[in-house]
């Protein structure tokens, strides 16, 4: 353990966590000892941070957009989030839905009907109550929601995940900066970093607390009457609901979150079907294609528009709060989304996080929001104008007023809303509660249940101070320094792939210079030829790998120490693994290993045999892995110079990498080095066996 972190009952990073917790403690009895006054500074400070820094809010969010797209779409796209051979934890209908859950469900059940119909009614330029303000509303409702969030939530966990998942380092915002200052990581500098991430998020995930409970509030009034719309049924909901929470947190990630995150996809893939079906389907349809077209079109005006030549505060309320909110919520929903997407592609990840998610944000506001347009403009139902300026969270409920089943459909959204309060709640306290650990993926109970805790008593304060505008303040103003941060690991991010793309071309070099095996003599292609044909039994890869794999390392390691090197050859007895290590100080260590790995018999092997169709038949291989996964090489068959040459000519690579990469590439490996020695569920595409014994 850190000697920094507490006793061994806590992973507790105490100049993260101390710090963190005493900012949280004064802003929360402030807050509560005078809620009028806070409520008058904080609205004083929203006036300020808008003024003086939207600019910057929206040029580095345009950033974001642009830096993601561009990896993607590079030659780094194929990059793995994690070792060559890792496969994806979670199916990608699972990942969905919890990076969904996590990501903005809640603020689509609030804003899907609300935001279209204020926008309609009091447009930022133009006329109201038209055609164009109807259009209008659509195309910013879509801005807001769109790729810009979605690229703000994939840089961080793009960036978290490849520096955790592909380098070993700890799963926390510090990370994604070791590129630039290294060890500094570990000091107090990463310290920061990491209590700024857990301020962010917290108050991102009390904002969205805030939201849904005045949400809940009004459907509760809307089905029982008697229930008063206040802040103190909204208090006595965060309670309740943060109680549950708790639970879901104790749980863990896949007892917990997933099966809350397949639910909450269920319930609102049912109620879009829903008023899609019962709703003017046509004009659904027709609206979604034409403001998606609109939105494509006007995507770089509406990123660098400010309203420069007006006084309005639109701005500040809309755009750069959704702007300011994600970017707070950024450390939250990006280091969840990178704790589920191990194994994915860059490429894959960023079409998963932003196009899929997109796709579905624009759908949801065509039906909902068009249908409240529909019935506005068509219907002349123009009084839900009036209701949703008076109340935004009664909006969705005075929606359903008008489509048949209102009373169970309103009941279903209820729940609904609570089952995105409680994911959102409890995935939130497992990241702030792995940013406090340093990362520590595995922590104590009680230390989830406080921060669950704490979360719902910054968003009782917040309410109690002034409610939405209060937690406006709390999200724009945390924002700020973590853009800053997120502007920075960009950079570091962007350094490392240049490192990895050296990784890459030597690799290939190699591949075309020996075609996966080591240089040798006129002789070797009859070796390799007979590896090709020869489909070995289990005791001879074994054999060949505890003798001759074996003893090829000890004699570089020999050699090595004779020169002043530290060398280490190791062996596991339970997975028939000899592995090759060299040190150097503050440097990434060098490792050669050879695997038993099983596959099963192919057709084409013995054609003049049946095959046994439950295909019990198998042919075992020795393959090279590296630091950076496996190597998909087969060494069975080399005698000891082989071996040998092979070891240098992938240590020559090693020392080529740290040569042209001075002070950049030497991650830490602490506790993630079980990539590389317990991969036991990764084999490759078409294997019917894994590393371990069969």
């Amino acid at each position: 353990m850190n000697p920094e972190k507490a006793s061994p009952s806590s992973t507790i990073l105490i100049p993260v966590f101390i710090p963190a917790v005493v900012v949280i403690l004064l802003m929360v009895v402030g807050t509560m000892s005078n809620p009028e006054l806070a409520g008058e500074v904080f609205a004083d400070i929203l006036a300020y941070f808008t003024k003086t820094f939207g600019w910057f809010y929206m040029l580095s969010v345009a950033i974001f957009l642009v830096f993601i797209v561009s990896v993607a779409f590079s030659k780094w796209g194929n990059i793995k989030l994690g070792p060559d051979h890792a496969e994806p934890e979670y199916s990608f209908v699972a990942w969905f839905a919890m990076l969904f859950s996590a990501g903005y469900g809640i603020a689509l059940l609030f804003f899907g009907v609300a935001e279209p119909v204020l926008h309609y009614a009091s447009p930022p330029a133009g006329p109201a109550l038209t055609v164009d303000a109807a259009k209008q509303a659509m195309q910013i409702a879509f801005f807001h929601w769109g790729f810009h969030i979605w690229a703000i939530y994939g840089l961080v966990g793009l960036s978290l995940a490849y520096f955790a998942f592909r380098h070993g380092l700890p799963l926390s915002m510090r990370s994604t900066l070791y590129p630039l200052i290294g060890d500094k990581i570990y000091g107090p500098m990463g310290h920061t970093v990491d209590v700024f991430a857990i301020l962010g998020t917290l108050f991102g995930i009390a904002t969205t607390l805030g939201l849904s409970v005045a949400q809940i509030n009004a459907g509760l009034n809307y089905l029982w009457p008697n229930i008063p719309v206040n802040t103190t049924v909204q208090i006595i909901a965060i309670v309740a609901i943060t109680a549950l929470a708790t639970l879901s947190v104790v749980a863990g990630m896949d007892k917990g979150v997933k099966r809350l995150s397949m639910l909450n996809m269920v319930l609102a893939i049912s109620l879009m079907v829903f008023v899609f079906a019962v709703g003017p389907t046509v004009f659904i349809l027709n609206t979604f294609m034409q403001n998606t077209g609109s939105y494509l079109s006007n995507i770089v005006e509406r990123t660098f528009n400010l309203q420069a030549y007006t006084s309005s505060d639109w701005i500040g309320n809309w755009t750069l709060f959704i702007f300011g909110w994600t970017i707070a919520w950024a450390p939250f929903v990006g280091l969840f989304i990178a704790k589920i997407s191990r194994g994915r592609t860059i490429r894959q990840f960023v079409v998963g996080v932003m196009v899929v998610p997109t796709v579905f944000t624009f759908l949801w506001f065509s039906v909902f929001g068009d249908t409240a347009l529909h019935m506005i403009m068509v219907d002349g139902y123009t009084s839900l104008i009036d209701e949703v300026q008076a109340d935004q969270a009664i909006a969705l409920f005075k929606l359903f007023e008008q489509l048949p089943f209102t009373s169970i459909v309103s009941f279903i959204t209820v729940i609904l809303i609570i089952t995105f309060f409680v994911t959102s709640s409890d995935s939130g306290s497992l990241v702030i509660d792995s940013l406090a650990s340093g990362g520590v993926a595995q922590t104590p109970v009680w230390q989830r249940v406080f921060w669950a805790s704490t979360e719902g008593l910054v968003a009782a304060a917040l309410l109690l101070a002034g409610g939405l505008s209060a937690l406006q303040t709390a999200t724009i103003v945390s924002a700020l320094p973590f853009a800053i941060i997120m502007l920075i690991a960009m950079v570091g991010m962007w350094r490392a792939l240049v490192i990895e793309g050296h990784h890459e071309v030597s690799l290939q070099q190699h591949m075309q210079s020996a075609k996966g095996g080591p240089k040798a003599g006129p002789g070797f292609w009859k070796k390799r030829l007979a590896n090709l044909v020869d489909f070995p039994a289990r005791d001879a890869v074994e054999q060949f790998i505890r003798t001759t794999g074996f003893q090829a390392m000890h004699k570089v390691e020999q050699e090595l120490e004779q020169q002043g090197w530290e060398a280490e050859v190791l062996f596991d007895e339970s997975n028939c693994r000899a592995q090759f290590q060299v040190f150097q100080e503050a440097k990434l260590e060098f490792i050669y290993e050879i695997r038993l790995r099983g596959y099963a018999m192919p057709d084409f092997a013995f054609p003049e045999s049946d095959r046994d169709v439950d295909g019990d038949d198998h042919y075992y291989r020795a393959e090279v892995f590296l630091r950076r996964g496996g190597q998909a090489y087969d060494v069975y068959g080399y005698d000891q110079q082989d071996i040998i040459s092979d070891i240098l000519d992938q240590f020559e690579k090693y020392l080529h990498i740290l040569h042209i990469s001075p002070g950049i590439l030497p991650w830490k490996m602490e506790e993630h080095d079980d990539d590389l020695n317990n991969d036991s569920d990764e084999q490759p595409a078409g294997t019917e066996l894994n590393d371990k014994p069969v």
